[in-house]
């Protein structure tokens, strides 16, 4: 038998729900509950295209033309998105993530982010799957193994499903953010600003209808807990929500318009918790200095509704 391209498929079952988790990328290929997707995922036979799943570490989203500087020392990292000159969605995408634990419900998967040009430290990265009847609990921990400060973001991309036959056009959106990031042909940065009296002011919920979006999100309101809650409903009532701790203070949305093959546009939305904003290691926004030994942790999830 073939090796997918993913490679190992970690398989969780909790009652009529299952989810694949995936070794290559620590992600999350398929979620299914009560016989209907939840998330718009991928098949065992393909790659993790359009960052389907994926671990976003130790950035999330754009970083502009790959290069930055820690501490006084000027960094750069290559660029993986060429037609908009950056590098996007960290370096651990592609990369083999070591079993740590497994049980019938949950994985936890580990990989160990070696000093490399553009990103000169040592990141031990531990990802935890805990699937339930009540959803799917995601637990991301990163410890600085070097001897000197290092600097950390990080995120998830999973794409919530519209349904069949449906596309995200038919589903309501409720989005609990008061801050659009405003962003240049690049997709990168140029400032912010309130949703209200705009078409992304979704806090109430409203049709996704004809909305294109692609953008980060902050300024989220949260419950007594510290979560932020962000739901696709579909026509009938059905639908998921992606929540997240207080660690994810960004989130980008998108409504995949450009995604391949056409015939895949606009079937799922990407909701992706993120800890910092686009191009954070430039301006510093939200990154998180770990000092030697430190670790962080953040926790996200999905829902069925």
């Amino acid at each position: 038998m073939s090796l997918p391209p993913t490679g190992e498929q970690h398989v969780l079952r909790a009652g009529d729900a299952e989810a694949v988790v995936v070794e290559v990328g620590g992600g999350l290929r398929t979620y299914r509950a009560g016989g209907r997707d939840v998330v718009d995922g991928f098949d065992a036979g393909e790659m993790a295209a359009d960052v389907r799943g994926n671990v976003l570490a130790p950035w999330p989203n754009r970083l502009r033309d790959g290069e930055w500087s820690w501490d006084g020392t000027a960094l750069r990292t290559p660029v993986t998105e060429p037609e908009r000159g950056t590098a996007i969605h960290g370096l651990v995408r592609h990369v083999a993530w070591r079993l740590l634990a497994r049980s019938d419900d949950s994985v936890v998967l580990e990989h160990l982010l070696h000093p490399q040009p553009g990103y000169p430290f040592s990141l031990r990265l531990q990802v935890g799957y805990e699937l339930s009847a009540d959803g799917l609990r995601v637990t991301t921990t990163a410890t600085n193994e070097g001897d000197a400060d290092l600097p950390y973001g990080e995120g998830h991309h999973p794409y919530l499903a519209a349904g069949p036959g449906l596309r995200v056009d038919d589903c309501t959106l409720t989005l609990p953010a008061a801050t659009r990031v405003l962003t240049d042909d690049r997709l990168l940065p140029v400032g912010s600003e309130p949703v209200e009296g705009t078409p992304f002011d979704l806090r109430g919920g409203r049709p996704v209808g004809d909305l294109v979006v692609d953008d980060c999100f902050t300024d989220l309101a949260r419950d007594a807990d510290g979560t932020a809650e962000v739901r696709l409903v579909r026509p009938d009532g059905t639908g998921a929500a992606v929540w997240m701790d207080a660690s994810y203070g960004y989130l980008q949305v998108f409504t995949g318009d450009v995604v391949e093959p056409p015939s895949r546009r606009r079937q799922g939305l990407a909701v992706e918790p993120m800890t910092c904003p686009p191009d954070a290691f430039r301006s510093g926004e939200a990154v998180v200095r770990l000092a030697p030994g430190e670790s962080t942790t953040g926790t996200w999830g999905i829902r069925p509704l």
